[in-house]
């Protein structure tokens, strides 16, 4: 997966009926009224209303650092869980 840039969207979905694993993660940057850079990231079971955090970082650095930080997490899911997350929907 890419560094997130600002105004990035990012959907991830793992599924495999056999393990009963149906889940998603999502991450979106942005800026705020400020200027400070923000990471959304929400996760769950798909078709639940989930959790999620909003985190600000005064560098649009230190924030695609930390976003690459999650997506790294999720591309060990295989290990971790037994079934890969799938990109649905990336939005540069």
């Amino acid at each position: 997966m890419d560094t997130p840039t600002h105004g990035s969207f990012i959907w991830l979905e793992a599924v495999c009926a056999e393990r009963n694993v149906a889940r998603r993660y999502t991450v979106a940057l942005s800026r705020d009224l400020f200027g400070a850079s923000i990471v959304e990231f929400a996760w769950g079971r798909i078709g639940t209303r989930g959790q999620g955090r909003v985190v600000s970082f005064t560098s649009e650095d230190e924030a695609s650092r930390f976003a690459s930080q999650l997506l790294r997490r999720r591309a060990s899911a295989p290990k971790r869980i037994g079934v890969p997350y799938r990109e649905v929907a990336l939005t540069p």
